[in-house]
């Protein structure tokens, strides 16, 4: 009889540990699976970059995307600083000009065409004109694409007798493309127009 209760104990024992063998190997897989998931759903977040074969660069998915925004807000205003930056220098103009309508369409040669037939150009250089842009504030939708922006800024004209301050609104919409030396961001302005380019306040310049 005690044998018949030892045998039985030892049964109840064994019962026992491959009972929580077999917990402890659930608990483990559930919890190596858990680990797994979340490894493979970084490793989704992360893209690999070859610079010219030689350096790996990883980069979050989710830092490109807030990136982008502020590559296409960059984009907006470095073009409107190139097109409306001028200065009494037939060359810097063209060069400034040139490198504006790299990151944009057609639209852009357009009103850059209107300027020389209306003798912009002409009357910079003549008149030792300069004239700057500085960027008030850039509204963009991402929401639809191509996506839409709005420019709002003041164009500053110097000239011999006095400083015009000038109001400055443009819009439009960008489309993704290929990045390249002269558009380093993959941004492309289309249907680009100004909407507003009035004048805001005159100050005479003192005359030593």
């Amino acid at each position: 009889m005690k044998k018949l209760f030892d045998i039985q104990r030892k049964f109840r024992f064994t019962v026992y540990v491959l009972l929580i063998t077999s917990l402890s190997m659930i608990g483990l897989s559930v919890y190596v699976f858990t680990i797994s998931l979340n490894l493979v759903e970084r490793s989704k977040q992360k893209i690999y970059v070859l610079d010219n074969g030689k350096s790996l660069l990883v980069a979050l998915r989710e830092d490109i995307t807030e990136n982008r925004n502020a590559e296409a807000r960059d984009h907006v205003k470095r073009f409107h600083e190139l097109f409306f930056t001028l200065e009494p220098d037939k060359q810097y103009i063209e060069n400034n000009v040139r490198e504006a309508l790299h990151l944009s369409d057609r639209s852009a040669m357009d009103q850059y065409q209107s300027f020389k037939e209306n003798n912009v150009y002409n009357q910079v250089i003549a008149s030792d004109i300069s004239m700057t842009v500085q960027t008030d504030s850039i509204e963009l939708d991402f929401s639809a694409y191509p996506y839409r922006f709005h420019f709002f800024g003041k164009q500053k004209i110097v000239r011999k007798s006095n400083i015009t301050i000038r109001n400055l609104s443009t819009s439009g919409a960008m489309r993704n493309i290929s990045r390249t030396d002269n558009n380093p961001h993959g941004f492309l302005l289309e249907n680009w127009r100004i909407e507003d380019n009035k004048d805001i306040e005159t100050i005479r310049r003192k005359q030593f």
